[in-house]
């Protein structure tokens, strides 16, 4: 925790910053404050979110823009904010930060490939936050992070603090806000981490375009001459699952670019849905989960400390997070050449696809 460093530029006093704490701290730091905190039998950190235990879609707002609203398909999924609006949710934010002992800062890179990588600042009061960003981001190394500057973004994350469901617009108690004009994100009413992860997969979608690079919501590996796999598909549908191929080098497991050049991940680890998890079944993923991986909503047995993944009394979207390079056969940096293979996965509930 460097000395020096402050947030006051955003308007936040808070003295006691933890940035790019390491995993002991957070650990530490998590175990002591936070309810509902523990460590697994194998050593992975377990947290609960809270109320919310899984992303909320419909409390998603982008501000519209005349310089940004033009290349954004508005509808039931960008959905429009009014700036007056965004500056209340954004002052309510800011209060709440002001009124904690401590705060959280992660700062690091959303993608592999140097050319289109951005900056990114998390601002976060939770230990467990800090720990699931610093899974899903790109480390800087010590170099890097002394010379890391202003982010091109920032994710001001105050959602243990609910937002006031009377203000225009607002759905409910929870809102994530997005200001492509002022590279902000700001969350309240929600402490569910995978928010901060999609938030900036947001950006990423619109900014790459951009670039003429097209941003994709899928897994990616490669083989021993040079092949890639995307395997495209929703949550649930098994891109995780199947991406971690013990013949393939992991590229990685939810978010990438297709580029003039290749492929490259977003992201920095794995967000795996761990319902029914087990060695046999996902063996990869299974050994992934240890020291520095964040267990989310499980449920666990209270002497043992293991954790049953068949238990869904809390959620069914129980997952884990850690760094890609916790699953053995990596590709790092996560960067490869044009795809060859491009797979669509489907989990077919409603019994509609030809048999």
């Amino acid at each position: 925790m460097a000395e020096t460093f402050n947030l006051k530029q955003y308007g936040i006093e808070t003295e006691k910053i933890y940035r790019n704490s390491s995993v002991p701290v957070l650990y530490e730091l998590g175990l002591r404050l936070e309810k509902g905190t523990a460590i697994s039998d194998v050593g992975a950190l377990m947290t609960f979110s809270g109320e919310k235990t899984g992303r909320s879609p419909k409390d998603k707002r982008i501000v519209r823009h005349p310089d940004s609203e033009k290349n954004i398909d508005w509808g039931d999924i960008n959905i429009g904010l009014d700036e007056h609006t965004y500056m209340v949710n954004h002052e309510r934010a800011l209060d709440y930060l002001n009124t904690r002992d401590h705060l959280f800062v992660v700062d690091a890179y959303a993608g592999w490939d140097p050319k289109y990588r951005i900056k990114i600042r998390i601002i976060c009061t939770r230990a467990y936050h800090a720990l699931f960003m610093q899974n899903m981001l790109i480390m800087p190394t010590v170099a890097e992070l002394a010379d890391f500057g202003e982010p091109d973004y920032v994710v001001m994350n105050a959602g243990g603090f609910p937002a006031n469901r009377y203000t225009s617009e607002m759905t409910s108690k929870t809102s994530i806000d997005v200001n492509l004009e002022r590279k902000e994100i700001v969350i309240l009413g929600t402490q569910y981490a995978g928010e901060m992860k999609k938030g900036i997969f947001g950006v990423m979608n619109y900014l790459m375009p951009l670039e003429n690079v097209m941003p994709m919501h899928c897994s990616a590996n490669v083989g021993e001459k040079g092949d890639v796999t995307i395997l495209f598909g929703l949550s649930g549908t098994g891109k995780t699952t199947l991406s971690a191929d013990p013949k393939r080098k992991l590229i990685g497991d939810d978010e990438h670019c297709w580029t003039d050049d290749g492929t490259f991940n977003i992201e920095g680890g794995c967000y795996a849905k761990a319902i029914d998890l087990s060695a046999e079944n996902e063996p990869d993923i299974f050994n992934a989960i240890r020291f520095g991986t964040v267990l989310e909503n499980v449920v666990y047995d209270k002497d043992s400390r293991k954790v049953d993944y068949t238990d869904v009394s809390i959620t069914q979207n129980t997952r884990a997070s850690y760094p890609i390079d916790f699953i053995e056969n990596v590709q790092i940096p996560c960067i490869a050449g044009h795809p060859e293979n491009i797979i669509f996965l489907t989990c077919d509930a409603f019994g509609v696809l030809p048999r």
